[in-house]
């Protein structure tokens, strides 16, 4: 098709805003899928995506309309997938704003609308869920236009549930939306490929597949391909568009956005972001835009059976090959035996993962309190970088340890600043700025990653009653006075509760935790005392009784030496278990610190 006849656009929003349903209806109108295909959030086929409300792996599908092939791409809206979006708007030209009518802008909103400013987007901005009874599309159109500086006869107000006006906004993008010819990120040179794989993901049996936009030439069936940032190379064994179903066409021409099937065997030979170009003659600059993504929240994953450790194993090794982000390797606790560390892009992706390891590998785990990677310089000049606090070498050899710091952005009722305020402070955050967007108002902050990454959102919602809406990324490392509190249980300390904060809250965190324990692990027939720690300091101390079982029970009452004799005999034998005994922990204690109050 004539490049002026494509116009390929995403769709951008904040959580539950209705993007996947308002995409649904895109299809349905234009005839891409029939009623009878049609199913609920169709382009999110993960069953964790329907039950979540969220779209986790983005799917493109191109539709037509009016004589106009539509590209789209639905959009992950959560802040854990940032660098998906921002991939996804490179390859597109325009970006249709949804903002629900009953909550207004919020955090992941502006987030996103930001990105796509940065990228030059033509911006169409719609209202959804107009329909609804708490709908305030007067005050949300307020909002719009401070933020876009559009005129409020720009916004269309739409009802993706029902249809309404579905078909005003696929009208905008052929109008108002930018053309493939306006996305000119490089100076073009004839004869030279490029394309921006802005998804992938490994089928068992086709091998990788990319989803990509073709920005210069043309890649045809059975091209060798090279990809520019990873330096692998490969061959395309199918190209095609997605309808949203696979469709086989001999050659993906510019200006298009498709798929290419490989025989590459794991996506960390074609990550997101990075630029294809043809082998025969390739291009020398990639397109702009590619960043390695590492993770930045660790936990250990244990399986409750060690006979389940090598299909716990091989269940990430195949979740590894869809998912570049994800980064392992194998960990072994005296306690929980063998497991594996894992890294992930934030904790929304870290349950992800960990529910589809229960559900689609039926593994049975125990996973222990996520934290955060620090950079820990040496008295020698050695840098190291440690992903749990076990791994922290000893206090006296270490000259400052640096901890990852982000930057945040809060969007809350006018009201509730002052709890919101206290909130940050508690979690050693510092305010940078406060503005307005009409009666609400926006927080901007920086705080240390490891205090946001247990209880903070959960928090936030409770003090602002749900109103809230938070949004972040990694800003830096910074040398704070930071310490490794250990935890002991029964004088045996268990690294796998091990972790690492700041020294003024050392205390604090260590007798909250021990309460905790008490609490979870169960009461043995001697006294097992719970300790939090800092080197050999003691800095908590929670005791848990024992049961008592009366062993004079059969004696008669008048017979005191006996009596005397049997519970001396008890007490002797409680000493013996004490120092001798196997205590059960719960696994419920390894997630402690997710629930700190």
């Amino acid at each position: 098709m004539n490049s002026d006849k494509i116009r390929n656009f995403c769709i951008i929003a904040h959580i539950d805003h209705g993007k996947s349903t308002l995409a649904d209806r895109m299809m349905e109108l234009t005839g891409t899928v029939s009623k009878r295909e049609m199913k609920a959030q169709l382009l999110d086929s993960m069953e964790l995506e329907r039950e979540k409300g969220i779209t986790i792996k983005l799917t493109p599908v191109s539709m037509h309309w009016r004589g106009y092939e539509l590209n789209l791409i639905d959009t992950p809206g959560h802040v854990d997938f940032s660098y998906e979006v921002s991939r996804s708007l490179q390859a597109v030209e325009t970006a249709v704003l949804v903002v629900d009518a009953t909550q207004g802008i919020q955090a992941q909103t502006l987030a996103n609308v930001y990105l796509a400013i940065e990228q030059n987007l033509t911006i169409i901005p719609v209202i959804n869920k107009i329909d609804l009874p708490a709908a305030d599309v007067e005050k949300v159109s307020k909002e719009i236009v401070n933020l876009l500086g559009c005129k409020e006869k720009d916004i269309i107000g739409v009802s993706a549930k029902t249809g309404l006006n579905v078909e005003k906004v696929l009208d905008e993008i052929i109008e108002k939306g930018g053309t493939v010819s306006s996305r000119n990120l490089d100076s073009k040179k004839p004869g030279i490929t490029r394309a921006l794989i802005f998804d992938s993901y490994f089928d068992d049996y086709r091998g990788v597949v990319l989803y990509v936009r073709i920005f210069d030439g043309k890649i045809e069936k059975g091209s060798p391909i090279h990809m520019m940032a990873a330096k692998s190379n490969g061959l395309a064994l199918e190209v095609g568009r997605l309808t949203p179903d696979m469709s086989p066409k001999t050659t993906l021409n510019e200006g298009e956005i498709g798929y290419i099937v490989t025989n590459l065997k794991t996506t960390r030979e074609a990550k997101v972001g990075d630029t294809v170009t043809l082998s025969k003659n390739p291009a020398k600059i990639p397109l702009p835009g590619y960043k390695n993504v590492l993770p930045f929240v660790y936990a250990g994953f244990f399986p409750v059976s060690n006979e389940d450790y090598k299909a716990l194993k091989e269940a990430i090794e195949k979740l590894s090959l869809s998912d570049s982000a994800l980064r392992f390797e194998p960990e072994n606790s005296p306690i929980l035996g063998f497991g594996l560390r894992i890294g992930f892009l934030g904790l929304l992706h870290m349950d992800i993962i960990r529910e589809r390891l229960e559900r689609e590998f039926n593994l049975d785990l125990v996973v222990t309190n996520p934290s955060t990677n620090y950079e820990v310089i040496m008295n020698s000049g050695e840098e190291l970088e440690i992903k749990s606090a076990s791994d922290l070498p000893d206090a006296s050899e270490i000259k400052e340890i640096r901890e990852p710091w982000v930057k945040g952005e809060i969007i809350l009722p006018k009201p509730m600043i002052g709890s919101v305020l206290n909130l940050i402070v508690e979690k050693r955050g510092v305010q940078k700025n406060l503005s307005y967007i009409e009666d609400r108002a926006i927080i901007n902050f920086e705080a240390p990653m490891a205090n946001l990454l247990t209880d903070f959102y959960d928090q936030l919602k409770s003090v602002t009653s749900g109103y809230a809406s938070f949004n972040y990324e990694l800003s830096d490392y910074r040398a704070e006075d930071l310490v490794r509190v250990d935890f002991l249980i029964a004088g045996t300390k268990n690294d796998a509760l091990s972790i690492m904060c700041h020294r003024s809250e050392a205390d604090a965190i260590g007798r909250t935790v021990t309460k905790k324990l008490k609490e979870i692990i169960p009461r043995q027939n001697y006294e097992v005392a719970l300790q939090a720690a800092i080197g050999a300091r003691i800095i908590a101390r929670e005791t848990i009784g024992a049961y008592r079982k009366d062993v004079t029970v059969k004696i008669h009452t008048g017979d005191r030496d006996r009596k005397a004799k049997l519970l001396e005999k008890q007490k002797r034998g409680k000493a013996r278990m004490k120092r001798f005994g196997k205590i059960d922990i719960p696994s419920d204690a390894f997630t402690v610190m997710l629930k700190r109050d």
